[in-house]
């Protein structure tokens, strides 16, 4: 089963991909209220090209932002529930056989989709975690010896329960570091969610969203968000913020604070989703700005305080990365 479609290349300007992205945005808008940063840094992991961890309580909308995300770039939606007797099979597919043609027949399972939501991912056991991870990683999964591609574009867009709830398997650190960028929802505010209570929770259907931006709005498709993917790969980054990229990661291996700083690969992805907020912005370029703001989504959760063990451990991470952010010098 090869549903992999081809990365393709763009000519259009960057201000022209802003303006889709800002069609997209608006059209998440409608489902999620009072969130538009949440949302934005959601587009900046699609548009990266990776895949996004939620980290909050249950109930503040991380579901209804994932299959907002799915409608918003026309592409498939499956929704995989988390549970302590998941199985691998259960998330990937089986090979099934068939008298009729006396051979096995593959039936993928329901991370076969352009966005997948893996609810509550920290309540499943550590080899159903594992299962996903090559399916992050490699974009495709492996049946008794047989790779299958999964479709393209593929981001999955993981919940997780604070580790201090019941029935929970923390994410180890190999897997975190699999994930782009890491975000919590929050409550609503008081007048969204007092809005919310006067509707009974009733979420706008697409057939009575109004259309952002009038003839403009054609029908989304996942190979858009591929085109869209493409040109933020190809947004400059000056070598000065290369190097002033490299410093701050450096010295999150170097901090006395950190036992476990950012990898390579941690870097990257911070680059990358620098590239998709640019291009968010209609701008050829990475600014500063773009790696600073996205500091603590992209960097806090590849980072393991050295206080491992005592209190908030997710937020001391970030407040580190903070103060390291502050103490880095920038390109003048």
């Amino acid at each position: 089963m090869n549903t992999a479609i081809a990365k393709p290349t763009t000519t259009a300007a960057p201000a022209d991909h802003a303006q889709t992205l800002a069609r997209i945005r608006a059209a998440v808008a409608t489902r999620i209220h009072g969130k538009d940063e949440i949302i934005e840094l959601a587009l900046i992991c699609l548009v990266a090209g990776g895949h996004l961890l939620i980290e909050d309580i249950p109930g503040v909308g991380k579901s209804t932002l994932a299959r907002a995300l799915a409608d918003a770039i026309g592409g498939s939606f499956s929704r995989i529930q988390f549970t302590s007797d998941l199985l691998p099979a259960d998330l990937l597919g089986v090979r099934v056989w068939r008298a009729s043609s006396e051979q096995f027949e593959f039936r993928p399972g329901p991370v076969f989709a352009n966005l997948v939501l893996a609810d509550e991912v920290n309540r499943a056991p550590p080899r159903t975690q594992s299962a996903l991870l090559e399916a992050m990683a490699e974009a495709q999964v492996s049946i008794d010896g047989t790779s299958h591609p999964l479709p393209q574009p593929f981001v999955v867009i993981a919940t997780q329960n604070p580790e201090e709830h019941h029935g929970t398997y923390p994410l180890p650190e190999s897997q975190r570091d699999r994930f782009l960028l890491r975000l919590s929802m929050g409550y609503a505010d008081a007048q969204v969610e007092a809005a919310l209570l006067c509707s009974g929770g009733v979420e706008p259907s697409r057939a009575a969203s109004p259309s952002p931006s009038g003839s403009e709005s054609a029908s989304p498709s996942p190979t858009s968000l591929l085109v869209l993917q493409a040109a933020a790969a190809a947004v400059h980054l000056h070598p000065d913020l290369a190097d002033y990229a490299q410093r701050l990661v450096q010295s999150t291996r170097e901090a006395g604070e950190i036992r476990l700083g950012v990898s390579t690969r941690g870097a990257l992805a911070w680059v990358a989703a620098a590239r998709a907020r640019a291009l968010l912005g209609g701008r050829g370029h990475v600014s500063i700005d773009d790696l600073q703001e996205l500091a603590v989504p992209a960097l806090a959760h590849r980072v393991v305080p050295a206080q491992a063990g005592s209190g908030d451990q997710a937020g001391l991470a970030q407040e580190l990365v903070r103060e390291l952010v502050a103490a880095t010098p920038v390109p003048v």
